[in-house]
This record gives structure tokens, C-alpha cells and sequence, in this order.
């Protein structure tokens, strides 16, 4: 048999998954996509109040010039951002319910899950992840710290922010 020095190994090499099913910290998802996935969410909602603030700024601008505002078209708009963001809210509420998902979430393929591999609740995700950090986030000058200290704490090393410790959840990969 011939030794050719520039053939192909022919050593036996068996794959190796990237991660175990179970091994949730290999899972966990990334700085960039959870960000991403706020920004889509909180752009859907600045969406949903476009038919309100296009109205409410000519009105303003109306105003201004010492005209007359048009009332009741601004009424009908009104009316429509708000139901639109009741729709929006309403549908994230149940993707968060069914898979921890928000529409941002889900188009960048992440899900809230408990830390130790179970659905997170919808009260769980509520009242324990959402709700504590938005009363601190209405104390006036407390509120501005806290936010801050929650966003910052996912350049820790277990990537969780402060609403993932107060709920016990984490942020994965789907």
C-alpha cells in the first residue's frame, strides 16, 4: 500500500452535538438577539400609536398657526391606534402564554423559559417578570436607576437582567 502524503485523513471522527438537549446554559440566547427582540416589540407598539400621534402632531401644528384642529377625524384615529395596540397586546399576551414568546421574540427564535427548563407561566412572566421593574420604573429618579441597573445586568456572566432574577427565568434559544 502506498503512503501518499497528500491524501484525505481517513480517521473515524463521530459527531458530537453542539449541545445536550437539557444543557440550558449552552442555550442560552445572546446580548444582541434579546435586544433585537425588545427593539422589534417596542417598534410594533410605537407602530400601533402612529394613527394616534399623526393626528394629535397636525392638530398641534394647526394650533400653532392659529387655525382650527379637525377634531373628530383625530377622534377616529385615536380610536383606531388604540385598538390596534389592544389587538397587539392582546396577541402577545397569548404567544407569551402558549410559548413564551413575544412577536419579537419569536421572529428572532428565543422564548422566556423557567431556570430550569420548564414554561414559564403567563402570571409568572406578569407579575414577576414585567410588573416588579414597571412600578420601579414609575418612581420618579428611582425608576430611571432601576432600569438602568436591569438592563445593564446582562453583561453579567449568567446573561439574566434583573427581571430574570426576580422571576426565576431565563432567555433561550428555540
Amino acid at each position: 500500500m502506498e503512503n501518499n502524503p497528500y491524501a484525505a485523513p481517513g480517521a473515524v471522527v463521530e459527531d458530537v452535538p453542539a449541545f445536550a438537549g437539557d444543557d440550558l446554559e449552552a442555550r442560552k440566547a445572546g446580548r444582541g438577539r434579546r435586544l433585537g427582540a425588545l427593539l422589534l416589540d417596542d417598534l410594533m407598539f410605537a407602530l400601533c400609536l402612529l394613527p394616534v400621534a399623526i393626528p394629535a402632531y397636525t392638530n398641534y401644528l394647526a394650533r400653532a398657526r392659529g387655525g382650527i384642529a379637525s377634531a373628530p377625524t383625530a377622534n377616529v384615529y385615536a380610536m383606531v391606534g388604540v385598538a390596534l395596540l389592544i389587538c397587539l397586546a392582546t396577541y402577545d399576551l397569548v404567544l407569551l402564554h402558549r410559548s413564551g414568546q413575544t412577536i419579537g421574540k419569536r421572529l428572532l427564535g428565543i422564548k422566556i423559559v423557567r431556570t430550569d427548563g420548564d414554561r414559564a407561566s403567563l402570571a409568572r412572566i406578569f407579575f414577576l417578570r414585567a410588573l416588579p421593574i414597571g412600578l420601579l420604573a414609575a418612581v420618579p429618579f428611582v425608576g430611571r436607576l432601576a432600569s438602568l441597573i436591569d438592563a445593564l445586568m446582562i453583561f453579567g456572566q449568567e446573561k439574566r437582567c434583573l427581571h430574570d432574577r426576580i422571576a426565576d427565568t431565563i432567555v433561550i434559544n428555540d
